[in-house]
C-alpha cells in the first residue's frame, strides 16, 4: 500500500460516510434519547471515523500514517479550546458556590420585568459578547445567571436559552476581538474592519428579527406570580450570603478582558478568585460541600471550595427551583465534552485526509456561476463543514481556503466570502449537538442541544439572511466579471 499513489474518492464515496454518520447520529438519539451526549454520539463518531478510515486506506490508497498525521494536527489545533473549556466548568462551578451568580439573579430580579425579559436577555448579551469577544465566556458567566432569572420568572429554558445563545453570537460575529471574526477575515483575506463593515448588512437585520421574536414572546405569556418570584428571592437569601462585594469578582473578569488577556488567563483567575470569595461569604455552604462537620474550619472551606472547582455539588435548599439551579459539575462536569471533541475531531480528521472533504467542496465549486449560487453553495458548503468537522475553527479555515480562489476567479469581493462564511459558520455552530459548541453550550447551561435549537432565532435567520440578500444583490459588486457568469 506505500508504494500506491493516493487518489481522490468519488462523490458517493463522500457522501456515503456522512449518510452512515447521520444514520447512526439518529439510532443514538432514539436509543440513549437525553443521554445519547453521554456516550452515544462519540461512539457513532469514532465508528463514522473508522468507516471514512476504511475508505481512505481501501478506496483511495491513503497511508494510515496519513491518517494519524491529519488527526495529531488537528487535535494540535483544539488544544487550547480543552484548557478553555476544563476553566469554564471551574468558573461555572465557583462562580455558583461563591454566590456571584446567585446575587446575579437576586439583583436581576429586582429589576427585570418579565414583559421585555427575552428581549433584555439578548440585548445584554448582544453587548457583553461584543466587548468580550467570546459568546463562550458570556455564556458560562452572564448567561448562567440570566437562566436562573428566566427560571423563576416562569420562562421555559428554551426560549431563556436560545435568547441568550442568540446575543451572545451576535457579539461573536461583530466584536474585533472575537477569534472566529479574526480567523474568517485573515484566511479570506480581507482587512477586518472591512469584514466587520460588511456583516452589518445581514447581521443587523438578523438580530432584529430576533428582537422582534423575544418581544412578542415575552409580552404574550401571562404574567408570572409575583409570590413565587418573592419566594425564590427570599430563598437566596436564606442559603446564600448576597453581597454587593461579589460584583467584584464579575468586574475584575471584565477588565481582564477589555484588556484582551488570554481567555485562559482571564478564566483562571476569575475561577481563582471567586473560590476565595466563597471562603469569605459562603464558609457554611462549603463546610457542606465539602461534608466536613467537626475540625477545622480553615480546611473544610479550602476543600469545599477545591471540590466546586473541579467536582459536582448539590446543595439541598428546601427550593426545588434553586436546587437545580445551585448543583453545579466543575471541571468534571466537562469531560463529556471533551470526550465529544476527540471523538468529532478523529472523525475530521479521517475525512480530511481520506480527501472527502475536498470532493464534497469541488461539488460545491461546480456549483457557483452566479451571485446566488455562489453565496447558497457557500453557505451550504459551511453548514456541510461544521456537521462532518464538528468544529467552528476547521469548518471556516476549510470554506476559506476551498472557495478563495473560486470568488477571485468569478470577480467577487473577498469581504462576501468571509462575511457569508460567518453566517453560515460561526453562528450554526452552536446549533448542531455534536460540535464542540453545541456540546459546550449544552452542557454550561444543562439544556440540551435540541431544546434550545428551536428559539436561537438569531442563529437560525443568520444563514437565511445572509442568502437573501444576495438574491437582492445589495452591496454586493464583481470585478471584471467574466461574460460566462450569470445572474
Amino acid at each position: 500500500m506505500k508504494n500506491r499513489e493516493p487518489h481522490q474518492p468519488s462523490i458517493f464515496l463522500s457522501f456515503l460516510t456522512l449518510f452512515i454518520l447521520i444514520g447512526m447520529l439518529a439510532l443514538a438519539i432514539v436509543l440513549f434519547r437525553d443521554e445519547a451526549l453521554n456516550g452515544g454520539v462519540q461512539i457513532v463518531l469514532l465508528i463514522a471515523a473508522a468507516v471514512a478510515s476504511a475508505i481512505a486506506c481501501f478506496f483511495c490508497r491513503v497511508e494510515w500514517k496519513a491518517i494519524e498525521h491529519r488527526i495529531a494536527k488537528n487535535f494540535l489545533g483544539i488544544a487550547p479550546a480543552i484548557l478553555i473549556l476544563l476553566f469554564i466548568g471551574s468558573l461555572s462551578g465557583s462562580w455558583m458556590v461563591s454566590g456571584v451568580i446567585p446575587t446575579l439573579i437576586y439583583y436581576g430580579l429586582q429589576v427585570m420585568h418579565s414583559g421585555f425579559f427575552l428581549m433584555s436577555c439578548c440585548m445584554i448579551c448582544c453587548i457583553v459578547s461584543t466587548m468580550t469577544g467570546s459568546s463562550w465566556s458570556t455564556i458560562a458567566t452572564i448567561g448562567i445567571a440570566l437562566l436562573g432569572i428566566g427560571q423563576v420568572q416562569g420562562f421555559s429554558a428554551g426560549w431563556t436559552a436560545g435568547a441568550i445563545i442568540s446575543g451572545a453570537y451576535f457579539g461573536d460575529k461583530m466584536s474585533p476581538i472575537s477569534d472566529t471574526t479574526v480567523l474568517a477575515s485573515t484566511v479570506t483575506e480581507t482587512p477586518l474592519f472591512t469584514h466587520i463593515r460588511y456583516l452589518f448588512y445581514t447581521t443587523v437585520p438578523s438580530i432584529t428579527i430576533a428582537l422582534i421574536v423575544y418581544a412578542i414572546a415575552g409580552y404574550s405569556r401571562e404574567t408570572p406570580d409575583v409570590h413565587q418570584i418573592n419566594v425564590f428571592a427570599e430563598s437566596l437569601k436564606a442559603n446564600f450570603n448576597i453581597s454587593p462585594w461579589l460584583m467584584i469578582v464579575p468586574a475584575v473578569t471584565g477588565v481582564m478582558i477589555a484588556k484582551k488577556m488570554s481567555p485562559v488567563i482571564v478564566l483562571f483567575v476569575a475561577s481563582a478568585l471567586a473560590a476565595v470569595f466563597a471562603m469569605i461569604f459562603q464558609p457554611q455552604l462549603l463546610r457542606e460541600i465539602a461534608g466536613e462537620t467537626g475540625g477545622s474550619e480553615a480546611f473544610a472551606c479550602v476543600k469545599g471550595a477545591m471540590i466546586s472547582l473541579f467536582g459536582s455539588t448539590q446543595v439541598e435548599t428546601g427550593n426545588e427551583t434553586l436546587n437545580s439551579l445551585a448543583s453545579t459539575r466543575g471541571m468534571g462536569g466537562m469531560m463529556y465534552t471533551i470526550w465529544l471533541i476527540i471523538c468529532a475531531i478523529c472523525f475530521g480528521g479521517a475525512m480530511s485526509a481520506g480527501g472527502m472533504i475536498g470532493s464534497i467542496t469541488r461539488l460545491f465549486q461546480r456549483m457557483m456561476k452566479g451571485r446566488i449560487s455562489t453565496v447558497t453553495s457557500t453557505v451550504a458548503s459551511g453548514l456541510t463543514f461544521n456537521i462532518c468537522t464538528a468544529d467552528q475553527y476547521i469548518a471556516i479555515l476549510l470554506n476559506g481556503e476551498m472557495f478563495k480562489e473560486v470568488y477571485r476567479k468569478n470577480g467577487f469581493e473577498s469581504r462576501l466570502l468571509s462575511r457569508t462564511t460567518e453566517d453560515a459558520v460561526t453562528v450554526t455552530s452552536v446549533l448542531i449537538p455534536w460540535s464542540s459548541c453545541g456540546m459546550t453550550q449544552a452542557t454550561v447551561l444543562g439544556i440540551s442541544t435540541l431544546t434550545y435549537l428551536p428559539y436561537c432565532i438569531f442563529n437560525l435567520v443568520s444563514p437565511l439572511m445572509s442568502i437573501l440578500v444576495a438574491i437582492t444583490g445589495y452591496k454586493i459588486f464583481r470585478k471584471k466579471p467574466p461574460s460566462n457568469v450569470e445572474e
